[in-house]
């Protein structure tokens, strides 16, 4: 059974950090491209970022392009989701996923993760 569990959330005044990560059992970490995804209540899950198997592909969307940095490790069945310079905007519950294929600027789509954890809540206060 895969399951992928988020960690690293918290509250967080503007201008400040936060570290995401997101450990997954039951596949082979390998294998799987991965992507972090966040959610307003009421709204759409959008993309964050997204990294190939090796970590060598590596695509943002454009508001967080320069503050977020995603990485893995491998070894670690682990992807981390470095986030600086937070706005109040960032505020969300962050979501990773897995998807077996590297897509470009594709990975943005929610329909081809095949896997998602359950969460971790972001606050950013103002």
């Amino acid at each position: 059974q895969v399951q992928m569990v988020e960690s690293g959330g918290g509250l967080v005044q503007a201008g400040g950090s936060l570290r995401l990560s997101c450990t997954a059992s039951g596949l082979t970490f390998g294998d799987w491209c991965m992507g972090w995804f966040r959610q307003v209540s009421g709204k759409e899950r959008e993309a964050v970022a997204c990294i190939g198997w090796y970590g060598d592909r590596i695509h943002y969307t454009d508001s967080v392009k320069g503050r977020f940095t995603i990485s893995r490790d491998n070894a670690k069945y682990t992807v981390y989701l470095q986030m600086d310079s937070l706005k109040p905007e960032d505020t969300a519950m962050y979501y990773c996923a897995a998807t077996r294929s590297w897509h470009g600027s594709g990975c943005e789509k929610k329909g081809i993760y095949n896997y998602w954890g359950q969460g971790t809540q972001v606050n950013v206060s103002s």
